[in-house]
């Protein structure tokens, strides 16, 4: 589907997006889930900013309608089907959020084992590798062709795949004009025992000078790297999950050149954050 809505609706905690609608708990098996731009992707979480992202560990279904303390899903235990429990978010620590170019000749392979015959329509603006590898994944291509269509590449190696088909976005498709951020697609995957990585990727209005991402309840904010209009983020998580616990989620928060902060995730997830 050429034309696809991107806008991302916010979410309560530690949930995924169902065919049907309804809203269970990431499981270890990985499902195919559409994602809000309409491609079943590798059971996509639905963070609490309304992003996409990969299950990294094994959690329980929430029973229906059933909220939990804070208001985290409570869901069933194994014993009962009347006992419930409440899943929370794992203590966890950011080791590292820093990234490194990907040389040209790597971007070039990535571009073209990810878009194939499109390949030369499109140049890199942002090509990184991660702080950290997952299976499946230790970079990203962010490139950007001549009618201003994003793509985001993942790599592992010099071999690029996309979670879309087609792996473009068509910019301000719901939003329209009066938008700050918009989101592509994120990812939150195991990165070896108590460690995951998180990845993500968008687009910011002309009046945005600078794109932050915090992480679950951690205050602290890690620079994006942006150019050309986009930006990735990326980090390596130490986190110890269990049945009842879900990784921390990526919430971006974005300035103007005053340093005044303009969109914060957290309290716009719709991305309702007009321009400055």
């Amino acid at each position: 589907m050429r034309i696809r809505p991107i806008m991302l609706i916010a979410a309560s905690a530690a949930v995924i997006a169902t065919a049907g609608g309804a809203a269970t708990a990431a499981t270890s098996t990985s499902t195919p889930t559409p994602a809000a731009h309409g491609k079943p992707s590798e059971a996509p979480t639905l963070t609490a900013g309304g992003k996409p992202s990969e299950a990294p560990t094994a959690t329980p279904t929430p029973a229906a309608g059933g909220t939990g303390s804070a208001g985290a899903p409570a869901v069933p235990s194994s014993g009962s089907s009347d006992a419930r429990v409440t899943v929370t978010q794992a203590p966890f620590t950011v080791t590292s959020a820093k990234t490194v170019p990907i040389d040209a000749g790597a971007v070039a392979e990535i571009l073209a084992s990810c878009l194939g015959s499109d390949a030369s329509q499109y140049h890199a603006v942002i090509a990184v590798r991660t702080p950290v590898a997952s299976a499946t994944k230790d970079g990203v291509v962010l490139a950007v062709n001549s009618a201003h269509q994003y793509v985001q590449c993942e790599s592992k190696g010099n071999k690029g795949t996309s979670m879309s088909t087609p792996p473009t976005f068509i910019n301000d498709r719901l939003w329209g004009t009066g938008h700050l951020i918009e989101f592509f697609d994120a990812v939150s995957s195991p990165a070896g025992t108590g460690q995951i990585l998180s990845l993500g990727a968008g687009h910011y209005e002309p009046g945005v000078a600078k794109v932050t991402i915090s992480y679950g309840d951690d205050p602290t904010q890690y620079p994006a790297v942006m150019a050309d209009g986009a930006f990735v983020y990326s980090a390596a998580i130490s986190t110890e999950l269990t049945r009842d616990s879900f990784p921390p989620f990526p919430y971006v928060h974005a300035y103007n050149a005053d340093g005044k902060e303009i969109y914060n995730q957290k309290t716009q997830p719709t991305v309702k954050g007009t321009r400055p």
